[in-house]
Order: C-alpha cells, then structure tokens, then sequence
C-alpha cells in the first residue's frame, strides 16, 4: 500500500517537470529557427508553406521543414514551386546538418556565389540539392569545382535551367558520391566537360546547351551510367564506339546535335539498350542489320538524319518496342514486313522519306494510336488491316500515290485522319460518318467524285477540322431548310469544288475560325449568307471567285484578322468601309479591277495589319504614307498600279522597323529612291534575324489567342521571268522598286540591309556608280540593275557574293573589265549586254591597255595597309548561313530554282537556337507550292 502511495505522490508532482524537461529537448535548435525566419524575411511575400512560419513555434513543425527524430537538426527543406522572390540570404548556409534542399522552380529566387559556395562548405552531409530554374546567372561558370568539386556527401545535383553561363575552361570535374547530374538548360560554352573521381554516376543530362566539339573518350570511364542526355548542343564528329559499350547504358539521347559519320556497328551488339534517340544530327549510311540485337529495345529515334537504301527487315525480335521514328531521311524501298508485326508499338513516324511499294498485311500493331507515312511514294490500296486497327488515334497517309481501300474504315477510335493530296478515286467512303470520334479529316487533293449530301458530315460532332478541297469532280449537295451544326467546328476548307453557292446560313458553328471558298464560281456581290457572327472569325478566303463587291463583309466583321479576295472581279475604289476591322493583319485585294484615287488612311486603324496586298489593280493615290507609322508591318505589295510621284516622305522617327517584303515595281514613282526609308528597314539590317539552321517560318497572326498561318503569293520577277511563291517565308527578304521612274544615285547605305535575298532597281532612270557597298549583301541571291543609266565600273566586291546566282546588269553605261573569279564565273553574256564599255569574259570583247581591271578588295585592303589612302573594303565573304542557295541559271533549264526546292521540297534544316522543333506544315497544296507564270 505505501509503494503504491508513493509511486502516486511522484507521478502527480514530479512527472509534468519531466515532460516540460522532455519537451525542451524536442524544439529545433535556435539558431537554425532563426535562419529560416530570416530566410522567410527575404521573400517578398509568404507562401502557402511559409504562412506557418512563426516566431516562438517548433520549426521542424513548420511545413517544408524536416527535422531529425533525435537531435532535431533541421535535415530537410522543400520550398518547391512556391513562387518565392527575392535574394537567398547568407544565413541559410546555418542549416549545417541539412541532408536535402529542394527550392526548384522559383523563378525569382537569386543565389550570389558566396552564399551557395558557404552553404556547400557548412552543409558537409548535403546529399541531394535541387535548384532547377532558380536566378544563377551571376555565378560564373568556372567556379563550379570551387562550388562543388570535393562535395564528399552530393549524390544528387540538379542545376537545370539556371542561367548559368560563360565558357568552360576548367573542363575537369570532381564530385566523388555523385550518381546524378542535371545541367540542362545552361549557357555553357566549350567543350564537355571530363568527370573524374565520380565513379558512381548512373545518370548525367546535358541537354539544351551551348556545348561543341566531340563527345570526350572520358565518358567511357562512366561504367555505371545507366542515363546519357547531351540533346540539343552543337556537338559534332562521329559517335565514339568505346560510349556505345558501356555495360549499363541503357538511355542514350543524343538527337539535335551536328554527330556525323555512319552508327558504329558496336551501337547494335548489345540488347542493353531501352531507349536512343540519335535524331536531327548529320548520320549517314545504311540503317545497320545489327538492329535485330536490340531486344530490350523501347524507344528508337533515327529522326531527322541521313540514313539511305532500305529498312532492314530486322524488328521481328524486338517485341519491346512501343515507339520508332524514323522520318526525314533519305529511305527508299518497301518498308519491311517486320515492322507490322510489332505488338508492343505504340508509335511509328516514317514519313519524309522514298519509301515505295503496298502496305503489308498487318498483323500487329494491336496497341498502335499513332501512324504516319505521309510523304512517301506508297502505292496501291490500303489493306483492310490497317483499316481495322483497333487504337489508333492518328492516321497520317498523306502525300502518297495510294489509289484506294479495300474496305470500309472502321477505326472507331480515330481522331485524325490525313488522306489528301493522293489518287483516290470515286465517292468518299460512307463509312467515314461512322467514326464519330473524328476530329480532323483532310481529304484534299484527291480524284474523289460523286455527290456528298453535306449532312453527312454533321453526324461528326466532335469535327474541329474538315478539308474537301482541290477535288474537281466532287459535289456536295446543300439541302433546302437544312441546318448544319457543327458544335466544334474550327476550320473548314472547300477550295477548288465548283461551289456557286453556299448557304453560310445554314451553318451552324459558334467555333468557325477558318473558312476557304477560294478557287470556285461565287460570284456577284459578297453573298448574304455570311453570318451577323462573322466577326469571330480568324481567317476568309475568297480568292479565286467571281466577286465584284464587298458591301455585306464590313458590318459583320469587327474581329476579323485575315481576308484574302484576290483573283476576283472586284471594282470601283477601295471602300473605307473595310477599315472597321480593327483587327485585321492580313489584307489581299491583289488582281483585281480596283480603282480611285486614295488607299484609304483610315486602314492605319488596323494597328496589327502585317501584310498589305494591293498588286495588279489600278489604283491611282501617291504613295500611303500612314503605313510607316505601323509597328509590326512586314509585307507591302503595291506592283502593277498607277501610284505615283515620290515616296521618301518620312512622317515617324522610326518607320518600317519590320519591313521584309517591299514591292512597288510597275507604277509611276518618280524622284530619288527612298533613301529615308533604307535607312530604318531594322528587319532587313540584322543578320541574326535569319538564324543559323533555322527552320522557315512563315508569318503568323493572332487571332483571339490562337495562332493561325496565312499564306499570300509574292511574284518575283527578274530578267523577264515571273515567280509565283504562294507562301511567304520570313526570311525572303527582298525589295523591288523596278518599272518605275526613279531617278539618281543607287544610295550607299542600301549596302546596310544584310538580310536582302532578292534586290531589284531595272527599268528606271538610275544614274552614278554602283554603290561599292553592295558587296556587303553577303545573303544576295539575285541582283537585278538593268535597263538604267548606271555608268563607271562593276566593283569587285560583288564577287564576294557567294549566293549571287542571278545578275542583271544589261543595258546601262557602264565600262571596264569585269570581274573574275568566284560566283562571276557563272554569268553568261546576256548579263552585261547593251553596255558598249565593258570587255573581258565572259563577253568576246577583249580589254585593251586603256581598260584596266579595277583593283581587287585584297588590293585595296594591302594599299590601305601600307598608307596609299584606300579606304578598307567590307568584306562580307563567309558571313555564314543564307537560306537556301539562290536562283540560277538552273530556273531556266530545269523550272525550279534550286532555292525555292530546298525552301518546299528538300528535307528542312531543323534546329533554331533555343531547340525549338518545327514540323513542316502538311498543306493542301503543298505540290503546288512553286508555280511558273
């Protein structure tokens, strides 16, 4: 009885000290409370987890916070993605028992190098570090092994994205626990660099960076690298044999560099691999046979390369494949039977290629959602295998010569189907309205006939997208008292059908976007079947029709953004009336009967119009000064009207800063050219503008936050010949201010726009030199100067022009020798023709003593040297990239300017800084791309 008194006694006075005692104990340890106080002051506001930060409260409570059950050191901290902004404090480097920081995805969060480099030194039992996409730009890149290299305790270092920059001199690295290492997104120049001391790294990723040079022989000390990413840098040379042995590499992602040479045959003697991507690099040769060898195979991608010869028939083994792609190469033959066979597959790309022949049997691809073989040379039927298949989502078959389907479609979870621009014939499946999960048909440019009762395809709700295009033969029949609705419908294309009519009215479509009725027999007034809603759409094309007025489309279409009535009957004078569309960029009103004196100025209300083409009319006004004032305009087409007088008139400080595409040719302009306005052309001055390797890219428009493509034909004329381009590139650059009246000196500062492809000044009253500072137009693909009054000397420095493949200097007052070597070994007679003064080839005329050769640039350059007084001549040899190769004389023998096929017809160059990969657009005429007129 007295034991139990006495245990009570102790237990009622004596057992809350303990617990009060045992509580202290179980506090975080101040000083590491007070650096994340501080570290929270250093934020400009709280976050979600931050919010419980308080003074006076347990901090290993507090959320993102993780303490050790024993010593309540503070072990962990998470602040991801909580937007935090501001300067990382010194203090946090107190948090000296941390095992793991994670403070990725805070854009505005900025590291100084002392505090990362005390925080490293403090933190010695820090395993794993993740700053993706925080501020390092102050942080030199070159003192990263002071940062990190000797960090025993780092398993884990993620630096993605942080801005860090500067060339790698110290190519040396030492982290040795470290086992993964992500640096992608960096601005690191230099070669890569070599690990030592880090033999447990399994996983490394370099990608997106500014690396160059060859992979180093080094990464084969890497024995457990399981993981390789250097995707997107500027590496280049073969890919090392001894990197492809590497016992447990089974990730290798290598595509967007400059690799070239054959695959080693090693690359496929082992069945390690689960994942390659060698795309977009410069490999060559034959696809191996060794392929087989990859069993474990997951993921293949070949893409973008310059493989040749057939697929090897070697995928019967690789059951494990769910993706290969191997489009944009140079593959002929009949794509192997093995390949159909393949269960796993999920997706498969071989289009851009030659390949040729049927489609097998196939007998696999239970699983596949994506195929796509468009741009091919495949012939004959589609099989009823793959008519049947039962995933697939996605259906690419697209610019091929197949001819028909042996069945009915019956791919009920098909979203898109391509079938355009082929030699189908006949009345569209029927079964086509089954597949009621369609979001997208193309069946353009095909022979299919018939008549189509167009509520057929109103059966298709979920319809975004519908193109009957460029079929002749086929009719589509509009029942009377008919409504058409279409609850998603975006785009709609029915160019090319014979339409004479079509009752807009009908259609019942909130979403409608993008309507084309170009190419068919509307004629008359703007048809009143165009809805009161008229004004949501992004883009009406009615070229090619039989219109003579446009009354009714000015009241219903405030929020129009692109308008295309070219090739119609249209007369009178430009209505006002269509400046209410406020939001219009694109305008074509070109080859048609339009006449007046005045562009309306009230068109400057359209502050995001982009291109203006008002070509082929007979509009008499001077030249509409009010479009200078336009920020974002790039493409004036004035050609074959009646303006007049002069136009070097400028009204703003700044005009033209966008200006690419500058046709005037064929009207009366007179006076001086426009030197005011060749002097502000910022777009065609800047030579980064057109970047290294990259892809076309055609002038976009906005429209409601949507992003839509529009096309306009430019016609390039040059030595009498026309060139139709239906699309427009933003980096075709050119001027032509030919057929006109102006009159006196070629300016010198025309030498300034670097960008200029094309340049075209014929047929005026030109007077004076050419200008030595055309050599400075280093992307000049055709130059034309005839039929002016152009006297002295052919300078030199134009051969320095490496893609100068046209040159017009006929009939003008000039003398002297021509110039040799380069490009000017090229141009025939009818180049120099009319000019009396001119000797030397390629003409018969022989130079005498008296007609002396003028000096060479290295002449000038070695006189201005040695103090003759010679002023240094430009020198613009080798300035670098120039899309495509220029017009030659290959447009008259052949048809096709070598340029304008690599531009529509040859496989793209694919890379822009940054990585950013752009797929060619599929369009409907996309064989009719280049027309000769």
């Amino acid at each position: 009885m007295g034991c139990l008194l006495l245990c009570l006694y102790l237990f009622l006075f004596h057992f809350p000290s303990f617990l009060y005692s045992s509580s202290l104990n179980f506090l975080c340890h101040h000083d590491e409370s007070v650096a994340l106080l501080q570290l929270k002051s250093s934020f400009t506001y709280d976050t979600m987890k931050t919010a419980t930060w308080k003074n006076g409260t347990d901090c290993c409570s507090w959320h993102g916070v993780k303490c050790d059950t024993l010593s309540r050191h503070v072990t962990e901290l998470d602040l991801s993605y909580e937007g935090l902004d501001g300067e990382v404090p010194p203090q946090i480097s107190h948090l000296s028992k941390l095992t793991s920081l994670r403070l990725s995805y805070n854009y505005g969060l900025v590291w100084k190098e002392s505090t990362l480099k005390r925080l490293v030194q403090n933190a010695t039992n820090l395993k794993e570090m993740f700053l993706d996409y925080t501020d390092m730009s102050s942080i030199k890149i070159n003192s990263f092994d002071l940062l990190f290299n000797h960090s025993s305790s780092l398993v884990t270092l993620s630096l993605q994205n942080t801005g860090l920059r500067g060339n790698l001199k110290k190519r040396i690295i030492c982290l040795p626990s470290i086992q993964e290492l992500y640096m992608s997104g960096s601005y690191i120049e230099g070669e890569l660099p070599q690990f030592s001391c880090s033999p447990f790294l399994r996983i490394l990723d370099f990608s997106s960076g500014d690396f160059e040079g060859p992979i180093p022989l080094s990464f084969s000390n890497l024995t457990h690298l399981t993981y390789l990413s250097l995707t997107g840098n500027y590496l280049n040379d073969s890919i090392p044999s001894s990197l492809l042995t590497l016992p447990r590499l089974t990730f290798l992602y290598l595509e967007n560099n400059e690799l070239s040479g054959q695959v080693p045959d090693v690359f496929c003697n082992s069945n390690k691999f689960k994942e390659i991507d060698l795309s977009e690099n410069k490999i060559s040769g034959k696809l191996p046979s060794s392929l087989s060898n990859l069993q474990h195979l997951i993921h293949l991608d070949l893409s973008y390369n310059s493989f040749r010869d057939q697929i090897p028939n070697v995928f019967g083994g690789m059951r494990k494949l769910h993706q290969i792609s191997l489009t944009f190469n140079k593959l002929r033959g009949k794509i192997p039977s093995s390949l159909f066979n393949l269960s796993q597959l999920v997706k498969l790309d071989c289009s851009h290629n030659k390949l040729e022949g049927p489609i097998h049997k196939i007998t696999g691809f239970q699983k596949l959602t994506y195929l796509s073989l468009n741009d091919n040379q495949l012939n004959e039927t589609i099989p009823s295998s793959l008519l049947s298949l039962p995933s697939l989502v996605t259906l690419d078959l697209s610019n091929n010569h197949f001819t028909g389907l042996t069945s009915g479609i019956s791919l009920y979870s098909l979203k898109e189907l391509y079938l355009s621009n082929n030699k189908f014939q006949g009345n569209i499946p029927e079964s086509i309205f089954n597949l009621t999960n369609l979001t997208t048909i193309d069946l353009s440019t095909n022979n299919f006939s018939g008549v189509v009762d167009f509520q057929h395809f109103s059966k298709l709700q979920n319809l975004d997208s519908l193109s009957l295009s460029y079929n002749g033969q086929l009719s589509l029949n509009f029942e009377s008292n008919s409504n058409y609705t279409f609850s998603t419908l975006t785009e709609l294309k029915l160019s090319s059908l014979g339409l004479n009519e079509f009752p807009m009215s009908s259609l019942k479509s909130s979403s409608l976007k993008y309507l084309d009725l170009s190419n068919n027999k509307l004629k008359g007034s703007l048809p009143n079947w165009l809805p009161k809603s008229m004004y949501y759409f992004g883009f009406l094309n009615l070229s090619q029709n039989l219109l003579t007025s446009i009354n009714q489309i000015s009241r219903n279409s405030y929020m129009l953004g692109g308008l295309d009535l070219s090739f119609n009957l249209l007369n009178g004078e430009l209505s006002p009336s269509i400046c209410n569309m406020s939001y219009l960029n694109f305008l074509s009103m070109a080859h048609n009967k339009l006449t007046g004196d005045r562009v309306p100025k009230s068109l400057s209300n359209c502050r995001n119009l982009q291109v203006l083409n008002l070509g082929s009319n007979k509009i008499e006004d001077h030249f509409p000064y009010w479009i200078q004032t336009l920020q974002d305009f790039k493409v004036l087409i004035l050609r074959d009207n009646k303006f007049h007088g002069p136009i070097d008139n400028t009204k703003v400080k700044y005009p033209f800063p966008s200006l690419i595409i500058f046709d005037i040719s064929g009207n009366n302009f007179s006076g001086p050219l426009p030197k005011g306005y060749l002097n502000f052309f910022e777009a065609m001055r800047t030579v980064a503008q057109v970047e290294e390797n990259s892809i076309f890219q055609y002038m976009d428009t906005n429209i409601m936050n949507d992003t839509q493509q529009y096309y306009d034909s430019v016609t390039v004329e040059t030595k009498g010949k026309k060139i139709t381009l239906v699309k427009i590139p933003t980096i075709f650059v050119i001027i032509d201010l030919s057929r006109n009246k102006f009159e006196g000196e070629i300016p010198i500062v025309i030498g300034e726009l670097h960008t200029l492809i094309g340049l075209n000044l014929s047929h005026n009253r030109l007077s004076g030199n050419i200008p030595q500072s055309m050599g400075n137009l280093t992307s000049l693909e055709w130059l034309d100067l005839s039929s002016n009054m152009l006297t002295g000397i052919i300078p030199s420095d134009l051969t320095y022009l490496n893609f100068l493949e046209v040159l017009d200097l006929s009939n003008n007052h000039l003398l002297g020798e021509i110039p040799q070597g380069k490009q000017f070994n090229t141009f025939s007679n009818d180049s120099y023709e009319g000019n009396s003064g001119l000797c030397g080839l390629p003409l018969s005329k022989k130079c005498g003593p008296e007609q002396q050769s003028p000096p060479s640039p290295d002449k000038l350059w070695s006189e201005e040297k040695f103090g003759f007084g010679w002023k240094p001549v430009a020198m613009g040899y080798g300035c670098g990239f120039v899309f495509g190769i220029g017009l030659g004389y290959c447009m008259f023998l052949f048809g096709k300017p070598r340029w304008l096929v690599m531009i529509f017809g040859g496989q793209p160059k694919r890379r822009v800084k940054r990585r950013t990969r752009v797929r060619m657009t599929n369009g409907s005429t996309m064989n009719q791309m280049i027309q000769m007129s």
